[in-house]
């Protein structure tokens, strides 16, 4: 679960996470009246205002027209999604910028050209910054520990840190019996070359990031950048949080953070179902029941010369109920141009799973190619099933085979 940045930094303040003064706004007369009355009217002679939507890259993501497609432009400049003001009139400027934000669409790196509309922004104090670095916090699968990744290079995807100076990223792993220790802490701090008063103040300030990331069941945590500022302070400028939704139950107020906005509608109408369903960009929908199965067939489909339009996991329990909400929320997407199903019948019986399939067809129009694989318990007696059913459907005999019949439907397609 995703949450936006006024949501996390208003989350790691409860854990005494120093951040700056910052108030979330939605709609452009309420921007100018809070950077007036909040800011402006009580010194502050720089502000910052930020879309807020669940995607990295803002401060280069440019702020479009989503009828025209055009970049907004707000005396003379193109809108970003990351605007610093200064001078005379903060209140007025903020205003400008919102109402050339507020319901257009911002285009970063990690939304790509769709975009995502913004309908809350974030006006924030400035900060006299000495020093930008990068920090984050999430689950090292290869270890089963949680780590701490640092780097001096704050204010850059990390991505491209770890590709051209891997050597400048700080890495720290937190073993589960013995906790987060202080000499992890100082370690961190030498690694950045900090000392002084910002080097004990980063030793408080990533201890209780940490007290933070695990009481709040996160998944990852990252700050970007984290500043140093003139004086010494270590600041959260930006923060990213997800959470694990296996901890849900432990934070029913997690409900209530949930912005539907910024979340596909597909994914939404499947989470009601209890379906495990991921959009992606490809051609050919797929229900497979297993993640590691889903995995493999995904890739399958990318070999075969077609692209995975979905990751789809209906789960053991692959009853008729099931299947037709799957075939619904899958036929909903425009780019979908054949369907996979590959199931294997461990728990749930094949030729149970293929009645299934037959009762939801009727109930749910498919007018594509369907390509169908089951194997395991009565696997034989499923394919008759579908076979004699008057249905049409391509039945494969096995992965391989279904490999081959995907290739020929992307190709006639």
């Amino acid at each position: 679960m995703n949450i936006h940045e006024h949501q996390a930094k208003d989350l790691l303040k409860k854990y005494g996470v120093p951040v700056l003064k910052s108030q979330v706004v939605f709609n452009s007369e309420e921007a100018g009246k809070i950077a007036k009355e909040q800011f402006e009217d009580q010194g502050s002679k720089v502000i910052v205002i930020k879309s807020q939507i669940h995607a990295g890259g803002r401060g280069k993501g440019k702020v479009h027209n989503p009828d025209t497609n055009e970049v907004n432009v707000v005396n003379g400049k193109e809108v970003r999604g990351v605007t610093v003001i200064t001078g005379d009139n903060l209140s007025g400027k903020a205003k400008d910028i919102a109402q050339a934000t507020f319901g257009q669409k911002l285009v970063t790196i990690q939304t790509g050209e769709a975009g995502s509309i913004v309908n809350r922004m974030l006006i924030e104090d400035g900060a006299n910054i000495e020093k930008e670095f990068y920090l984050s916090m999430l689950l090292n699968r290869e270890t089963g520990r949680n780590l701490i990744m640092a780097s001096t290079e704050g204010g850059v995807e990390i991505e491209e840190v770890a590709a051209k100076t891997p050597e400048k990223i700080i890495k720290e792993d937190i073993d589960p019996t013995t906790g987060f220790q202080g000499y992890q802490a100082r370690s961190i701090a030498f690694g950045l070359g900090l000392e002084g008063t910002a080097f004990k103040n980063f030793v408080k300030f990533i201890t209780k990031l940490v007290n933070a990331y695990n009481e709040l069941d996160c998944s990852m945590l990252e700050i970007n950048p984290l500043v140093v500022t003139k004086e010494g302070e270590v600041i959260a400028l930006d923060c990213k949080m997800n959470f694990d939704d296996n901890a849900e139950y432990r934070h029913p107020y997690w409900k209530d953070l949930k912005d539907e906005s910024e979340e596909d509608p597909l994914e939404l109408e499947a989470a009601k179902y209890h379906l495990n369903y991921i959009k992606l960009d490809g051609n050919v929908g797929c229900m497979v029941n297993g993640a590691g199965l889903a995995m493999a067939t995904m890739d399958m489909i990318q070999l075969s010369g077609g692209k995975p339009a979905n990751f789809l996991d209906v789960g053991g329990g692959a009853n008729v109920e099931r299947i037709a909400n799957a075939f619904r929320i899958m036929m909903s997407d425009p780019d979908v141009e054949a369907v996979l199903i590959n199931i294997f019948g461990g728990i749930v019986r094949c030729d149970r799973v293929a009645e299934g399939i037959i009762q939801a067809l009727k109930t749910v129009e498919v007018d594509i190619p369907v390509i169908v694989r089951l194997d395991g318990t009565n696997a034989e007696l499923a394919a008759e099933i579908l076979e004699k059913s008057d249905l049409e459907f391509n039945v494969a005999k096995n992965f391989q085979d279904a490999s081959r019949k995907v290739s020929e439907v992307v190709e006639a397609a």
